[in-house]
């Protein structure tokens, strides 16, 4: 499964899109995100900015400005054969509230899908049969989004509406933090125990540990420090390094993530116990930041 994202399973999602974000300074995150973090502006519509990675979705980030800085939704794409009513069924049943009717949607890339809120109220949209470009960009800029983590009050609440609404699988679970994942790679979507439900981190995907590091040099060489890392992770055994882009948003390098199937023995509290003072597995990871902490908890669903 060398590369990541081999379906070895029968999931009705097939990964995480896009993300749909809230900027008080469009021009500012665009030149960020285009300039520093290494993705490509694909199309203006009516006020937002969309942007590509070295892939072939239309986009993974869709930037509008407002007043202040917060997620509208994130995208999940549904596999080609999914029965997207069932899928809507099933996931209002696991407490989700639906949001009109399946229709076409009407961003970057068009297809077919629908929106709705989960248990709090963050918003969830699933789309089947959007365009995508022929072939992707060679920029060495990221390959994808990897994962998103989310803060929650409850953990066994929020691990529930993904497994039961929308047919994710439990892949880990340490002391705060449940990993669930709907492809090959251990995780797609990261859920952790916090005094508040909002956005903890984006995460973008790299080839390798040396397209990591180059990607991070350029963040940087723009005078923004690291906020977190280098590191490898417990859970996934991906290499990750974080920021917090001038939006305030904690975003993260990442490569080399887990590959698993069903034969994957799921873990728990006991086995990601690190030695006193140790953050990650290789234990050289510097101490997350307090700039990096507070952003953490700081983005909120709109």
């Amino acid at each position: 499964m060398a590369g990541g994202r081999d379906i070895t399973n029968d999931f009705p999602i097939t990964g995480l899109r896009s993300v749909e974000l809230v900027v008080p300074d469009l021009a500012a995150a665009t030149a960020f995100y285009t300039e520093v973090w290494g993705l490509a502006e694909a199309a203006r519509r009516e006020g937002s900015v969309y942007l590509r990675c070295d892939s072939t979705d239309a986009y993974v980030v869709r930037l509008s400005q407002g007043a202040e800085s917060a997620i509208q939704s994130y995208t999940l794409r549904a596999a080609a054969t999914a029965d997207l009513e069932a899928l809507r069924i099933r996931a209002v049943r696991a407490g989700g509230t639906a949001e009109g009717e399946i229709g076409p949607l009407p961003d970057l890339g068009g297809g077919i899908g629908f929106s709705l809120r989960d248990r709090v109220g963050r918003r969830v949209r699933v789309v089947q049969h959007d365009d995508r470009p022929a072939s992707p960009l060679t920029g060495g800029g990221p390959d994808r989004l990897a994962h998103l983590n989310i803060n929650t009050t409850d953990l066994e609440r929020d691990i529930a509406f993904y497994v039961d609404g929308l047919g994710f699988k439990v892949t880990d679970r340490s002391k705060i933090m449940g990993f669930v994942r709907t492809n090959s790679d251990h995780h797609s979507i990261v859920l952790a125990t916090a005094p508040v439900e909002t956005l903890n981190h984006i995460a973008f995907n790299h080839p390798n540990l040396e397209a990591v590091m180059t990607a991070s040099g350029r963040v940087i060489d723009a005078q923004i420090p690291i906020g977190w890392g280098p590191g490898r992770h417990g859970p996934g055994d991906n290499v990750f390094m974080y920021f917090v882009d001038p939006a305030g948003f904690v975003v993260e390098h990442t490569a080399e993530v887990l590959q698993v199937d069903d034969t994957y023995p799921v873990g728990g509290p006991a086995d990601w116990v690190w030695p006193s003072g140790r953050t990650d597995q290789w234990g050289i990871a510097l101490a997350k930041t307090d700039a990096c902490k507070r952003a953490q908890l700081a983005i909120p669903f709109i």
